[in-house]
């Protein structure tokens, strides 16, 4: 018995489609010409666009503002590919409402989520989508999305809904791919899946999901389309290796709320889309400043934004005269017989130099150790090194930066990777026997370290520390004389 034929719907969303943000003022009121910027950003990347969803803060927007905003679009796009319009809301008059306005306004389609805050049996969800299918011609779009809205929208109402005509698609961003394949098992055939969750782009689309709906859609939309273009094409590695490209920052906006953490993204490309709606926060509470740092430095990964400023500087003069900024004079060095100790790896940005003082704890060494952190250097602030959470190495060890940490961004590169090499390399030579046992008691440790202002890759930083440590261990501690010039 042949397969019926799929049938005919009045439109067929696919492809990469942005969950666009709302841009707004100081005073949160709608900045209209920001918007427009924002899809002129988008139309050479993108299928289609979605307006006034949830990265859109569409529940923190009067319906009048909603329907602006959904005007802007359309008169941005002109016609030239489709505009979903997002026309949720709790009560079925008012999505019916809201999905009239979108079909007047010249909307492709709505977006119309599962009814929250007070929860309708399935019969209840199932009369809300059949309603405002019925009272409108414009296709429909369903929306599952139980992270804010506290139920999944059940597949049995799912698989009833596609019969209807002009329900032809549902978004979900449950990031649960059981769920969807059993969606696509029971009405693939009849409407389109769009995958709602930018960390599970690749399993989705290989399922058959036929696009994407996605905030991070507006930032880096020509990432998701080459993966989409290689799942289509059977390039399974080529989307794979895109994929974990953007894996990290895909985290970061699915955990930390799309509105907020893509706001802050699109800010720091210079696309100003103004903070979120209170009571969101951009900054100081959903968003902490470390987070910041790291979309900062995933975004430079991808050349969404410039680099931090300054080149690699090699330290000068002899090793026993690279610590005099922290109150250890060569003189001093020469007359306590301290170790010294320097090491060098990588290439590039990913250049790093580390120089090692060590000496008994009542030798000047062991003074610079605890001035550093009493009195720390501006914007060279020296940390203890742990090998883990409250766990700090012996000899017990200072990191120094050598030069100034001017962002979050490259201080993370300190206080992270650098971190923890140095401390892997502290242990590994004490095992080996490199470090004698009775310093890990008698002896404190310096380290100033020199890294690229514009290192960005952790992974390789990490390994080009460990190495460097490790040269600059050996080189103090490598043979009987106290004191080591490299």
């Amino acid at each position: 018995m042949e397969k019926e034929p799929k049938p005919e719907k009045p439109f067929s969303p696919h492809g990469v489609l942005p969950a666009l943000v709302t841009p707004f003022t100081k005073n949160e009121e709608l900045d209209e010409a920001a918007l427009r910027r924002l899809v002129r950003f988008c139309m050479p990347h993108v299928d289609g666009f979605v307006p006034c969803g949830t990265t859109g803060e569409f529940v923190y927007m009067t319906p009048e503002e909603r329907q602006r905003v959904l005007e802007l679009v359309l008169d941005e796009v002109g016609g030239e590919k489709p505009v979903i319009a997002g026309t949720g809301a709790a009560s079925t008059r008012e999505a019916i409402e809201l999905a009239r306005g979108a079909q007047e306004a010249g909307a492709s389609a709505c977006l119309v989520v599962t009814p929250y805050f007070l929860h309708p049996s399935d019969k209840g969800v199932y009369q809300h989508f059949y309603e405002i299918a019925e009272s409108v011609d414009i296709p429909i779009i369903l929306y599952n999305i139980p992270q804010t809205v506290d139920r999944c929208l059940p597949r049995q109402v799912i698989e009833d809904l596609a019969d209807i005509p002009n329900i032809v698609g549902l978004k979900d961003s449950s990031s649960d791919l059981a769920y969807m394949l059993e969606v696509l098992e029971f009405a693939g055939d009849r409407i389109n899946v769009l995958v709602g969750h930018d960390e599970v782009v690749l399993p989705a689309l290989a399922a058959g999901a036929s696009g994407m709906i996605l905030a991070s859609a507006q930032v880096f939309p020509e990432t998701w389309q080459r993966i989409y273009r290689a799942v289509q094409e059977g390039d399974l590695a080529t989307a794979r290796k895109l994929q974990m490209s953007v894996q990290k920052l895909a985290r970061i906006f699915c955990r930390y709320g799309g509105a907020v953490a893509v706001k802050a993204a699109l800010n720091m490309m210079g696309l100003e889309v103004g903070r979120p709606r209170r009571p969101l926060k951009a900054v100081g509470g959903a968003l902490i400043h470390e987070t910041r740092a790291e979309i900062e430095l995933e975004l430079e990964k991808l050349g969404k934004m410039q680099g931090a400023s300054g080149e690699w500087q090699a330290p000068a003069g002899a090793p026993e005269e690279r610590f005099g900024d922290i109150g250890l004079s060569a003189e001093a060095i020469r007359a306590a017989g301290l170790r010294l100790g320097s090491g060098a790896a990588g290439e590039g940005t990913e250049r790093v130099q580390l120089d090692l003082v060590a000496g008994p704890k009542d030798s000047p060494v062991g003074e610079a150790y605890a001035y550093q952190l009493t009195y720390p250097l501006h914007r060279r602030e020296a940390l203890t090194t742990i090998l883990e959470p409250n766990l700090t190495v012996r000899p017990a060890t200072l990191i120094v930066p050598a030069l100034e940490q001017r962002n979050l961004r490259q201080a993370n590169m300190i206080y992270g990777p650098t971190q923890s090499a140095v401390a892997k390399a502290i242990v590994d030579n004490l095992e080996a026997g490199i470090i004698p046992t009775s310093a890990m008691d008698d002896e404190v440790m310096i380290v100033k370290a020199t890294v690229h202002p514009k290192a960005l890759d952790r992974h390789a930083l990490y390994h080009n520390v460990y190495r460097a440590m490790d040269e600059a261990i050996k080189g103090a501690f490598g043979n009987e004389t106290s004191l080591r010039i490299i």
